[in-house]
């Protein structure tokens, strides 16, 4: 198993293809965007992408992207779900490269999903330096928890989706976040990277906010 993983962590040689790639991929604008459960983060997101016209990649459907199309990458991933195990973080980056590459013509790229430990901060760190490029900043949208237990009992009416309906799901939904997502604070702020902005407001309220962290980028 562990040469089948070796097999794909092995640096692209052609130096014409990875030439072209370095010199676009240097000057984009890459971003990890976090958000709680109901920050609004997925629409943000998608609103990010059109006006920056930046490549939105969530590690979800990465994911079940290369399950479904059974590539390689995916294979080997289901090899590791399919046993109950993690994916090895390897595996992961990868899927993320593979990304990275097929958009090398991109302005930048918002990571959603990813990073999730420092390890794999470290790990994402390494990729874009590969790519002669960085991450440039964490942006995580910041409501206050009864704003977002509230928000998410009204999904809950229409949605249909359980864990939107009972609230002690939903706080334990926000406190595992807050687990998480407190290593990666540190990591990057650590960098002068981390920007907390106000999720609370219009869509555009917030569009304006996050904007004007990313036009400083």
């Amino acid at each position: 198993m562990w040469e089948r993983i070796k097999k794909f962590f092995r640096i692209n040689n052609n130096k014409s293809k990875t030439g072209h790639l370095m010199s676009r991929v240097k000057h984009m604008k890459n971003i990890v965007l976090f958000g709680p459960p109901g920050a609004g983060k997925g629409t943000q997101a998608e609103v990010l992408k059109e006006k920056y016209k930046l490549v939105h990649i969530s590690t979800g459907d990465v994911f079940r992207y290369n399950i479904k199309n059974s590539t390689e990458l995916g294979t080997l991933a289901k090899s590791y779900m399919d046993k109950g195990h993690l994916v090895p973080d390897e595996v992961t980056i990868n899927m993320l490269k593979a990304e990275v590459e097929k958009n090398a013509e991109a302005n930048g790229f918002i990571f959603d999903g990813f990073p999730r430990t420092a390890a794999q901060a470290e790990a994402l760190s390494n990729l874009m330096l590969q790519m002669k490029s960085q991450i440039n900043a964490m942006v995580a949208l910041e409501v206050d928890d009864e704003i977002l237990v509230g928000r998410l009992l009204e999904r809950g009416l229409s949605s249909g989706r359980p864990d939107d309906a009972n609230e002690t799901v939903i706080r334990e939904r926000i406190a595992e976040y807050y687990r998480k997502t407190d290593i990666l604070k540190e990591y990057y702020q650590k960098q002068d990277k981390y920007f907390g902005v106000d999720g609370v407001g219009s869509i555009e309220e917030i569009t304006e906010r996050l904007s004007a962290v990313i036009d400083k980028l």
